[in-house]
């Protein structure tokens, strides 16, 4: 029987996985309601980093093989070179493990460098994987075409290096297309959408849809800034944050927060929660804070939202907590539509939040009468090649979609990022929502 020591590292790397995947879903279950709330925050967060790294070692490992063992091997080695090139690749490495731990240490008002550092290595190291996987598949299948009659020689040996080369260019020029484009301002996507049972005196109302700021490691109040001062010139009547608007603890990351205090729409700003909220373990927190900032969370509830011109006109706006809170077993929390939709006549138009498409399919499979769901969560998959896993993941993926005759769902791609500081595929979007009454 092969003991643990003979385990090559790769299978050490999966089985350390697999024991820190076992204890998330133990302090899930046995310890949720246990442990108190900053305890289980930073057990949650330790057991999540640990879990990513353990799964991120295979990859390096790949990584460091192909990119230094392979040029070890050839004449590069020889070269003055070869050493700081393999210093690079080891720091390149560190630093995109040591991203997930930036959640834990490197928080404030705006972010540190060493964030922002660590997670664009993390971006370029998920290219990177691609890559290498997807040139040396390519030279597989190329040698098993040849057969036989391939030879071996310095064709070979040439292909062998090139490969990791290819990939390492191919890498850094889609980082830094990827790292231009999340720099750019979030893109204003003006979506007319017409409302079964809208009242016509609310015809043209307007919705301005935020969704995955994501305030922590990589953004900060000077980016929450540039999207309040976006949202106000657009003069919502309505403002909604449907989820991840933040990475971290109310307490900490306060400062940061306080441009949401400017948002002013007439007829309110509304928030419901996504699963980075959960994942904070300060869902309450977070509520009094947004409180403070006169932005209304739908905690599973509605509030009726009235016409400006005529008092008996309106129609129900309602949030769910995310999924997430169930799966966590947050106390308290987790989606409850028939509660959220208490209230909500079908004879009136029926507006829903929820972060997840999921709950987006579930809640119209439950209540095929909600005539609007605004959604986010897939970040419109934020950077390649994660936009397939995204697609493939979710019933709605990005975009407006219409179900039956009367429903539709508009998924947001996120006003900004989570953690990796690129968009490669995708766009960070402000949505401008025309409601349009039949």
């Amino acid at each position: 029987m092969i003991s643990f020591k003979q385990l090559p590292l790769e299978a050490k790397a999966a089985v350390a996985a697999g024991v820190v995947f076992f204890s998330m879903m133990l302090s899930r279950s046995y310890l949720a309601e246990k442990l108190d709330p900053r305890m289980r925050r930073w057990l949650l967060r330790l057991q999540m980093a640990l879990f990513a790294n353990a799964l991120m070692l295979i990859g390096s490992l790949h990584v460091w093989r192909s990119t230094v063992t392979t040029f070890s091997r050839s004449s590069a080695a020889s070269s003055f070179c070869f050493m700081p090139w393999k210093i690079a690749v080891f720091m390149f490495l560190a630093l995109a493990h040591s991203s997930f731990f930036t959640l834990l240490f490197l928080v404030a008002e705006e972010p540190y460098f060493f964030s922002l550092a660590a997670y664009t290595c993390l971006g370029a190291y998920i290219i990177l994987i691609f890559f290498l996987f997807t040139l040396g598949s390519v030279e597989q299948a190329y040698k098993f075409l040849a057969g036989r009659s391939a030879k071996a020689g310095a064709g070979n040996k040439n292909r062998t290096v090139m490969k990791p080369v290819l990939a390492v260019m191919l890498t850094v020029v889609l980082t830094v297309v990827g790292l231009l484009n999340a720099s750019q301002p979030p893109t204003v996507n003006t979506v007319e959408i017409p409302v079964h049972k809208l009242p016509s005196t609310m015809n043209n109302l307007k919705v301005v849809l935020l969704s995955d700021i994501h305030l922590g490691p990589t953004v900060g109040k000077t980016k929450l800034t540039m999207i309040v001062r976006m949202v106000k010139a657009l003069k919502p009547d309505i403002t909604v944050i449907v989820g991840d608007l933040t990475d971290s603890e109310a307490e900490i990351i306060r400062p940061a927060v306080e441009p949401l205090g400017e948002l002013n729409s007439p007829l309110g700003t509304y928030f419901v929660t996504g699963n980075h909220e959960y994942y904070t373990s300060d869902v309450s927190n977070w509520f009094e804070l947004l409180k403070s900032f006169n932005i209304r969370p739908l905690h599973n509830e509605n509030v009726k939202i009235i016409s400006p011109r005529s008092a008996d006109d309106w129609f129900c706006l309602a949030g769910v907590d995310d999924i997430e809170a169930d799966v966590l077993r947050y106390s308290g929390h987790g989606m409850d539509l028939k509660k959220a939709l208490r209230g909500c006549s079908s004879e009136r138009a029926i507006m829903l939040l929820a972060h997840q498409p999921i709950a987006a399919k579930w809640a119209l499979q439950e209540r095929p009468d909600i005539n609007l769901v605004l959604s986010g969560h897939t970040h419109g998959g934020q950077i390649f090649p994660l936009n397939a896993g995204a697609y493939f993941l979710n019933p709605f993926f990005v975009g407006l979609y219409k179900v039956g005759q009367n429903t539709f769902v508009y998924v947001s791609p996120g006003t900004m990022y989570f953690g990796i500081p690129m968009r490669l595929g995708s766009r960070a979007e402000i949505t401008e929502i025309i409601l349009r009454s039949p």
